[in-house]
């Protein structure tokens, strides 16, 4: 009996603890600053945490960024003044897709090249292939294949 006590003493001292999880409250003017403060702070990324958001995230950091959001929202600045701050601060890390300039040409253009390289080789591959097959065969083989084509057109 003194054993089930104990454990009930426990969970009632540690049942406290689980409600300590901060909720943030955020009073907004308009539905369109609160929907604006809903995607900024789901593009920004945590540069504490790996690959989540700053709305999604718990650490102490990710807290502190959603606060400046919420008060340079409530100082009437556009979404791009807030990134711009943001990413002066932090750096570019913090942005989910990485602005088109100069050094990030590399990472945008990168995909986009090695794909039309890819259909390059292809194309060069099929060319090389036809032209190697139609030389193998010999005067046999290329009048049975010509008797097989006729054939197949006819039916």
């Amino acid at each position: 009996m003194a054993l089930i006590t104990r454990l009930l003493l426990c969970l009632l001292l540690w049942l406290p603890a689980l409600g300590q999880a901060a909720v943030e409250v955020r009073e907004f003017d308009d539905p369109v600053t609160e929907q604006r403060y809903r995607d900024l702070t789901a593009t920004l990324r945590c540069p504490k945490c790996e690959n989540q958001a700053i709305g999604d995230s718990d650490s102490p950091i990710a807290g502190d960024m959603r606060e400046r959001v919420y008060l340079q929202l409530q100082d009437g600045r556009s979404d791009k003044e807030i990134l711009d701050f943001m990413v002066n601060r932090f750096g570019d890390y913090v942005l989910y897709n990485p602005r088109l300039e100069g050094r990030t040409l590399l990472l945008w253009g990168l995909p986009a090249g090695l794909v039309l390289l890819g259909a390059v080789v292809v194309v060069f591959m099929v060319r090389v292939r036809r032209r190697t097959s139609a030389r193998d065969l010999s005067a046999e083989e290329r009048a049975r294949l010509d008797a097989l084509i006729k054939r197949e057109r006819t039916e």
